[in-house]
């Protein structure tokens, strides 16, 4: 059976951040979550965009300043969902950027490393305290099939300060969502509350691609029709690896269509890097050291 928004269970109680939800896949992705009746929170770095973006929205909607290039704005929009919210029942880790020109972020990180994961991985610690004691919540993190174009982890040069490749970079950037999700299943396992799953939208008609370089950009012009999906098909991994009651942790989701570019959800693989659990302890500890945030769960012994 293809799983449709049709099969999104009623979310009435249930509240949902959503990072970069003003435009796009998050946007989409809010959207139904609010109509599907949960509190819906947009995470977003231009709030007045974010309250336009709220405006087109039917339910319980609200907007949080976070810029992810900051972890300053992170902490501080963690601080400020502590004091909004008692709880939270899915943090949606879905903004991003792709093939940027060589840039930093606030903090000095190369800026897809520093927005895609660290951001994302502070956000996540900084707030995993009010989902643990909820049974049946969630951290679903956006990752891409890019993760699997020149996708390694350079922990010689993880800023790219010697030389830059925004392809290379953005594969980096990807690949940690999935290490990230894995290696964090494996420590929420034991609480028995929380689920980390991951989700990619495929290829999707998006702003993201705006950075891509010209030759990348002209033959996917030619093609697109072919080979993208709207914003809203794209959205359907995400919210299913989000309310599927069937979704394991440690799952990840993404298109059933040729080369998963576009079509209905379903459970895929990722690349046989993003499963070395050698690297994604070494990863873990890398960003808990560039971001200052420690997680309320600890590393889990692999036999």
């Amino acid at each position: 059976m293809k799983w449709t928004e049709q099969q999104i269970p009623r979310q009435d109680g249930r509240v949902a951040v959503v990072t970069g939800a003003n435009t796009g896949l998050g946007f989409e992705t809010a959207q139904r979550l609010a109509e599907h009746g949960a509190s819906v929170v947009l995470a977003v770095r231009d709030t007045a965009k974010g309250k336009q973006a709220a405006a087109r929205m039917n339910g319980d909607v609200s907007v949080r300043e976070l810029d992810l290039t900051s972890l300053e704005s992170v902490r501080a929009a963690a601080a400020g969902l502590h004091v909004s919210h008692p709880r939270i029942d899915l943090l949606i880790n879905n903004a991003g950027v792709m093939y940027t020109p060589k840039q930093t972020t606030h903090d000095g990180f190369e800026m897809q490393f520093g927005t895609n994961h660290l951001g994302h991985f502070a956000l996540t610690g900084l707030l995993l305290d009010l989902l643990l004691p909820v049974p049946g919540s969630r951290v679903v993190t956006v990752s891409s099939t890019g993760h699997r174009i020149r996708g390694a982890v350079h922990f010689d040069d993880l800023q790219w300060e010697r030389s830059y490749s925004r392809v290379a970079a953005y594969g980096q950037s990807k690949l940690a969502n999935l290490m990230f999700t894995y290696e964090l299943q494996r420590r929420l396992a034991p609480h028995g509350t929380t689920a980390a799953v991951a989700a990619h939208p495929g290829i999707s008609s998006t702003e993201l691609a705006r950075n891509a370089p010209a030759v990348f950009r002209r033959p996917f012009s030619w093609f697109s029709p072919l080979l993208t999906q709207p914003a809203a098909a794209g959205a359907l991994p995400t919210l299913r690896a989000a309310t599927d009651p069937s979704v394991l942790g440690g799952q990840y989701y993404g298109p059933d269509g040729l080369a998963e570019a576009r079509g209905h959800p379903k459970l895929v693989t990722s690349s046989p890097d993003s499963y070395d659990v050698t690297v994604q302890q070494r990863l873990w500890a890398a960003s808990e050291d560039l971001t200052g945030v420690r997680f309320p769960v600890g590393q889990v012994a692999v036999a």
